[in-house]
């Protein structure tokens, strides 16, 4: 996908160089050309006030920046576009202090407000995006699990987050833009595990998965879907070591050997520019003044960088332009094409769709295309776990995914169509469930139908209010209970569920109001009775296709007029014969993936996961055409675009 920005020598039309220029000082949301890192405070192995920058893009020694408000070390770093915020430090006294500067000018830090707890030993870097800053674990003789977190634009004092799975200090503590790791630490022992929570929501840490070994004070860095941590000392002994290690931050497991460093390192601060990670000063074990480097998305290891000005540990670090500033994410003001016309979102012109997930062997993953010209699939980000047979719609700005496998989950994600990034918690459905389909308008997504157990099949539709995050609410019954509904044909008014497992293959198709709430009503029949058949839809047309017709696969693809009452017709034929299938579409194009057949060209052989997308044009008749491939074959997605006939 093309940058939704103008190059700064070729700005034009909406974007004018005077405002580029107002906009990177003043609200820091165009994206930067080079990336500043500072360095603040630490020990030499006294306490010092001494701020130092480099340019993440260009290897080379620090420069002097300026002088925190007093001498000290273990501070925690965050960052936003445009201002560097340090807190939790120690002078001896242990503070709650948090002060702050701007990254692209030099000069000394300035009171910002302060932590909910005098704290220290937290990370030498934090995390947190453009819009919260997160400071989290700690130590001021007794040891926290506390998690605050900050409106970087705003001066004020921290607010309560919630709680880490347990307490600790010395952790590594890291982002992307929309979730927020924390790993390893001490107390009273070394600390193997590792938390995480999206950064958008409030409330408790969960476990994330385990470092290979229990290790504190480790230096962190991240790009939007990846982090490393690297040094830091191990249990038993302590040992400094120079092991750097990762993560994909959109999934869930143990952390993997990515490479090491030149030099074993401890008690360092970590940054990067969510390309580049930068480890710099430490222990050796004598204090060291050397910065290293690595590539973040390749799995090498790290090489000279330069170095600080002088020899220091526990300094604080902080980056205008790291894993969690995405330059995708957010921009002021958005949804701005190289060309300064607005990106189309809506009826008639929205050209975005997803394929959220799937399997076989759960992915997170989530593709991209545009709907209006063929190709394969890009990769737009990650779900926050991976998860497959889920439900999925979206208005012109916002997708949703809800529920799937494994566990019956009952977590509706959501994104931004004009933002590639990482999925965020929205929040719960009613009930916990797989399998099931959804379907929506601009206002509304509703959820039908589902697995809530090995043998148990539910007729629960329950509905959210996209533009709001919140639990989901009920909205009333299909007129069968069954999972494997097919979703996602809707106009402005009207949806329809259609097909299943009762737990035979079933023909019915519901239909609901949307705006309103209450049970389903008969609409008419499908051709042919099938589950896990897509759906895709004009404003006035629903075009449904392919599933299992046991004990056999099927090709077909009929339609229906949604604003009428009656049996399908049939449409046409997929260019195979496939047990799942998941549409999205503009109001011309209704484009199918997701699918599965093992004789399929270029199919799983034992699975049966298929690359293929395949497209129809809604108002007529006939077969699929090859539009293009998934970046990985699977099935079982959650399917969203931006421009579906329940748009507005």
């Amino acid at each position: 996908m093309s940058n939704s920005y103008p190059r700064r020598n070729q700005a034009s039309g909406i974007w004018k160089i005077n405002q580029i220029t107002k906009n990177i000082k003043d609200q820091g949301t165009f994206p930067k050309g080079s990336t500043r890192a500072l360095f603040a405070g630490g020990e030499t192995p006294t306490f010092v006030n001494t701020i130092d920058y480099i340019t993440v893009e260009t290897a080379g020694n620090a420069t002097d920046y300026g002088d925190l408000t007093s001498a000290s070390e273990d501070g925690s770093g965050v960052g936003s576009y445009t201002r560097a915020i340090f807190g939790g430090f120690r002078n001896p006294s242990i503070s709650a202090i948090i002060e702050y500067c701007s990254p692209d000018t030099l000069g000394n830090t300035a009171d910002f407000g302060d932590l909910t707890q005098a704290r220290s030993y937290m990370s030498g870097s934090a995390g947190g995006n453009n819009t919260r800053g997160i400071y989290a674990a700690g130590s001021n003789g007794a040891q926290y699990n506390t998690i605050d977190y900050i409106t970087p634009s705003i001066l004020s004092n921290a607010t309560d987050f919630g709680d880490l799975s347990e307490v600790k200090y010395s952790t590594s503590n890291t982002s992307n833009h929309t979730r927020y790791i924390v790993a390893g630490g001490y107390n009273p022992a070394h600390r193997a595990n590792i938390d995480f929570f999206e950064i958008s929501s409030t409330g408790n840490a969960k476990d994330f998965g385990d470092l290979a070994t229990a290790t504190q004070s480790l230096m962190a860095a991240a790009s939007p879907t990846r982090a490393c941590f690297a040094g830091g000392n191990t249990a038993p002994s302590s040992a400094i070591v120079d092991t750097i290690s990762y993560l994909e931050i959109g999934t869930l497991g143990n952390a993997i050997d990515f490479g090491d460093l030149a030099s074993a390192q401890n008690r360092g601060a970590g940054t990067g520019n969510g390309k580049v990670g930068i480890a710099a000063g430490g222990m050796t074990p004598s204090i060291v003044n050397i910065i290293q480097q690595y590539n973040i998305a390749t799995r090498a290891n790290a090489t000279d960088f330069g170095d600080l000005t002088q020899a220091r540990q526990r300094c604080a670090s902080s980056s205008n332009n790291h894993g969690g500033l995405i330059t995708d994410n957010p921009r002021a003001p958005e949804l701005y094409s190289p060309t300064g016309k607005v990106l189309p979102a809506g009826l008639g012109v929205g050209d975005i769709g997803l394929f959220q997930g799937g399997e076989y062997g759960y992915t997170a993953a989530i593709d991209s295309i545009h709907m209006s010209s063929l190709g394969n699939g890009v990769n737009f980000g990650n779900l926050n776990s991976a998860i497959s047979v889920l439900g999925g719609t979206g208005s012109s700005t916002r997708f949703l995914a809800g529920g799937g496998q494994p566990g019956y989950s009952t977590q509706i994600q959501y994104g931004t169509f004009s933002t590639k990034g990482n999925s965020a918690d929205f929040g719960d459905l009613t009930t916990g469930r797989d399998l099931l389909s959804a379907l929506g308008n601009q206002t509304r997504g509703v959820f039908g139908g589902g697995r809530t157990s090995p043998s148990g099949i539910t007729n629960v539709m329950d509905y959210v209010t996209i533009a709001t995050l919140g639990n989901a609410v009920d909205f009333g019954d299909l007129t069968v209970s069954r999972m494997c509904t097919g979703g996602n044909v809707n106009s402005s008014t009207r949806g329809l569920f259609f097909g299943g497992a009762a737990p035979s293959d079933s023909n019915v198709i519901d239909y609901i109001t949307i705006g309103s709430t209450g049970n389903a009503t008969d609409f008419g029949d499908l051709t042919v009775a099938r589950q896990n058949a897509g759906g895709v839809c004009s404003t006035t047309r629903g075009v449904m296709a392919g599933g299992n017709a046991s004990p056999a696969k099927t090709d077909v693809i009929d339609y229906v007029t949604i604003a009428s009452t009656s049996n399908a017709t049939d449409f046409g034929d997929l260019a195979f014969a496939t047990t799942h299938c998941d549409g999205v579409n503009n109001n011309t194009r209704g484009i199918f993936s997701g699918l599965s057949n093992t004789a399929a060209p270029g199919a799983d052989t034992t699975f049966g996961n298929c690359p293929q997308i395949l497209y129809v044009t809604i108002a007529s008749t006939g077969n699929t055409t090859l539009f293009g491939e998934l970046t990985a074959r699977r099935y079982g997605t959650a399917p969203a675009s931006n421009g579906h006939g329940g748009l507005s």
